[in-house]
Parts: structure tokens; sequence; C-alpha cells
């Protein structure tokens, strides 16, 4: 098993902020408490998923709906195996479940960027549809947060630590996650992993490509954030097939990647804090 690892890119911290725009500065989510539980987002994207999109629903809300008030959003990225009706009927079945529906399917990273855009709390859990991924972990994901040293980190990343893939799908993910961590030096063994937990304001400032969700460790500490990853659980698939063939994925994994590269190199992070009428040189105090 993986240790929690922290990483954080080499411009302004949390307390600081780039010239233009401002840098937001990331709060842990509130302790829930019996008067008022925490808001918690949740966004899946979901691609031709009826036979475990629903499965996942229910246990999100098994797991997390009597300690937060949980806001799960689906995105149907244009599926067409019955996913969008199956989720209409579990949105009018219940309060907590907004459907987001893409016309025609646009990709996992514009899935996630509409989600977040309809969610309502300010951090998110991002998580896929295929039931690979253990609602349990998620406690696990804010509970890294909460001990995190300042400044706070804006993305906590999974770590699969026994992957439930095929062969060659963990040999060409491995391949591929070494090619990408030497050349974005991100500190992330498993960026490719499907469940993290990311500051909302952050996720929606960052620059938008079709694979974003691939390199978003990178992405983050580009914009000067730390990032922390903890060891999840990862499962075999409930139902369907995954997306992409290894040699799909590869060929457009490795165009995304020299465009997560050039982006990292080319966003500015000028060193610069607020400055107070009342307190010059004092630091962001959000």
């Amino acid at each position: 098993r993986h240790d929690a690892q922290s990483s954080i890119g080499s411009g302004p911290g949390r307390g600081a902020m780039t010239a233009s725009p401002p840098v937001p500065v990331p709060r842990k989510p509130a302790a829930p408490t019996g008067e008022a539980p925490a808001a918690l987002s949740v966004v899946l994207p979901v691609h031709d998923e009826a036979g475990s999109v629903g499965g996942v629903i229910d246990e999100l809300f098994e797991v997390l709906g009597r300690r937060f008030a949980l806001d799960v959003v689906a995105v149907d990225d244009g599926s067409g195996d019955g996913s969008g009706a199956l989720l209409a009927r579990r949105a009018t079945a219940g309060a907590g479940l907004t459907i987001v529906r893409h016309a025609q399917a646009a990709g996992q990273s514009a899935a996630l960027r509409s989600g977040a855009r309809a969610a309502r709390s300010e951090w998110l859990v991002l998580m896929d549809g295929d039931g690979q991924y253990d609602p349990g972990d998620i406690p696990r994901l804010l509970a890294a947060l909460d001990a995190a040293a300042q400044p706070v980190p804006a993305l906590v990343y999974g770590i699969r630590v026994e992957r439930r893939d095929a062969r060659s799908k963990r040999l060409a993910s491995r391949a591929a996650n070494r090619l990408r961590r030497w050349l974005l030096r991100d500190g992330c063994p498993d960026s490719g992993c499907g469940l993290k937990l990311i500051d909302r304001e952050v996720f929606l400032g960052l620059p938008f490509f079709g694979g974003l969700h691939r390199f978003l460790p990178a992405l983050v500490q580009g914009q000067g954030y730390r990032t922390v990853g903890i060891p999840v659980g990862h499962r075999p698939r409930r139902a369907g097939r995954s997306k992409y063939g290894n040699a799909g994925r590869a060929l457009v994994g490795a165009v995304d990647l020299f465009g997560a590269m050039w982006l990292v190199r080319r966003t500015p992070r000028p060193e610069a804090t607020i400055v107070q009428p009342a307190e010059r040189g004092r630091a962001d105090p959000r």
C-alpha cells in the first residue's frame, strides 16, 4: 500500500494569488452537525452505464446520506443504452439527485465540467459511474483533507492499490503513469484514478481541454496548490465495458499529455500577496 502523499506546485501558496485572476483559497468543508449537515457534491460522469450507475447512486446515499446534505449530479454523456431514462426515473423518486444531459457524447472531462457547474457545494467528489470505486472510500478522502497541514490542499486524489482491470490495461496504465510523472513532475503515481476530492472553484478555474481529467494533479499543482494522495480500493466492473482499447487510450493520452505539459509550463505563477488597506503586507485572511 502507498502512504498518503503530498505535492505542491512551485508557485504561490494558499495565502497568495496570481496577478490576474485572483487565486481562490480553498477552505476545508464545515464539519457536519446534528442540526445542519455539511453539503457535499458528487459528480458522476455516465456513458452507457445502465447496468452500474443505479447501484452506485444507492451506495452513495447509503454511505453518505446521513452524514451530509448530499448533492449527487449524474451527467448523462450522450448514452445510448437507457442510462438517461434510468437516471430520469431516479431523479423523480427522491431529492438529492440532479441530472445533466449532453445531447451527444462529449467525453469524461466535459461531463465532469458540466456536473461541477451544476453542483451546489464548495467541494466535489469526482467518481466514475461504472461501480469500480467504493463510495466507502469517500470519507477517507475527506479525513485526509481534514488532517492535512496548512495550506489546505485543493485536491485529494485516490491511488488504486489493487487494480481490478485486465492485465493488458494495467500494464499500459503503468507505462503511461511513468511517462507522465517523468514529464510533468507531479509526484502522483496514479493520475488516472477516477476517485478524487477537489475544490469546486479551483476545478472550474483550470484551463479546459478534452483530457483534463487525466492530469488533475499536475494542473492543480501548476496553479500553485497542494495535492495529497491516499490509497483507495478498486473493484471489478459490474457491467458494460471500457470505452477505450489500449491503443485508443494511448493515442489520445499521448496528445493530451503534451498539451498538459505545455499548459503547466506556460502558466504564469508570479509571487504575489494580497495587501489589505489597514494592514499592508498581511496574507489573505480567508
